[in-house]
């Protein structure tokens, strides 16, 4: 991405994105009883309130009534008829992971198969997003965490960090071609999460290849333990390896947050929050995730910077378009077109030939 002239005042950037994670899979219930939704109720609830106080996509993940995270797809699909319901302009995005809750002390954090992962783009209704994941990799999710965010919760127990500690994203080659093919044959579109700038990379072999032809929509999920770091130097080394017609939205974890989603308004990208990043305030008092959007909410109309309605956010994220060609997307994107080859020498003989 460019910074141009103008780039970081408010009128030249387009109305601020709010996603809210507000179900938190990796939590129980009695790390933060009065802000995780667990009856279903509830988790309907948890939307309508953090939609009227300002966010327009919804990370979605789902608990069962016990509230353990829930595996069971028939079970996504009550939640999305009643939250289509509830909240009908609301963009859906469901976790690709869909719960990568382990199930007893002692078990792995990990997330399903890949044909179990397929099955999101089967779901009914038809959620508008799936994340998407580029590579796979480790999602060390306790490794930025300090004593003081896991004390009073379940990662203070020795046997749930060490579940998490290894946790693998799949998402290798074959399983992506196959997973986007789907989300695309079902008219899904994926939001990619992309924990690195080789997953970028990747990602723009695969389109340059013609193996995703759409808009690219994706966050930079900085919360180290194999992923990146959610540091300045990191963060803009990522940014500037993003298109001109891309959107990008910033994710961290913990009191990282806060500070990560300041800079994203700032320089005009979009914000994500929720109890799935993080429990706590700049100060280290808990804070729900209503509360984290309002806090976007007002840190945005300070900077001048308006807050998309659910409308402008369909049209800001391209919800529903889809592109025919590699060349259509790369021009679509402002990916170069125009390719020199690697080899001129070689390039020319073959073609004397």
């Amino acid at each position: 991405m460019h910074f141009l002239d103008g780039a970081l005042l408010p009128e030249n950037q387009e109305k601020l994105v709010i996603t809210v994670a507000p179900y938190g899979p990796q939590w129980e219930p009695g790390d933060f009883p009065s802000d995780i939704a667990v009856s279903i109720d509830e988790q309907v609830q948890k939307a309508v309130d953090c939609y009227n106080a300002g966010a327009t996509v919804l990370h979605f993940h789902v608990r069962e009534d016990d509230g353990s995270g829930c595996k069971n797809l028939d079970r996504f699909n009550e939640v999305l008829a009643r939250l289509k319901q509830a909240v009908p302009d609301m963009i859906i995005q469901v976790g690709g992971s869909i719960s990568f809750s382990p199930a007893e002390d002692g078990e792995e954090a990990k997330w399903l198969s890949d044909e179990e992962r397929h099955m999101l783009a089967r779901l009914k209704p038809t959620p508008e997003q799936v994340t998407v994941a580029v590579n796979t990799g480790q999602m060390n999710i306790v490794e930025m965490m300090t004593p003081e965010d896991r004390a009073g919760t379940s990662f203070a127990r020795q046997a749930v960090y060490d579940a998490y500690e290894e946790m693998i994203v799949p998402a290798g080659p074959a399983w992506l071609r196959e997973h986007l093919a789907q989300l695309r044959a079902n008219s899904i579109q994926p939001h990619f999460q992309i924990t690195l700038k080789s997953g970028l990379v990747t990602l723009e072999r695969m389109i340059r290849q013609g193996l995703y032809k759409g808009p690219l929509n994706a966050t930079w999920v900085a919360i180290s333990g194999g992923f990146d770091n959610p540091d300045p130097y990191s963060m803009m080394e990522f940014i500037r390896l993003m298109p001109d017609g891309s959107t990008l939205t910033l994710e961290a974890q913990m009191r990282a947050v806060l500070p990560i989603n300041t800079m994203a308004i700032a320089m005009g990208l979009h914000v994500r929050c929720g109890i799935e990043d993080t429990l706590w305030g700049p100060s280290g008092e808990p804070i729900s995730s209503v509360q984290q959007v309002e806090q976007l909410v007002r840190i945005s109309r300070e900077l001048g910077r308006g807050v998309a309605s659910s409308q402008e956010a369909r049209a800001i994220y391209k919800i529903g378009t889809h592109y025919e060609t590699a060349e259509q997307t790369l021009s679509e994107l402002r990916y170069p077109v125009a390719r020199r080859p690697i080899r001129p020498a070689l390039a020319e003989r073959k073609a004397a030939s």
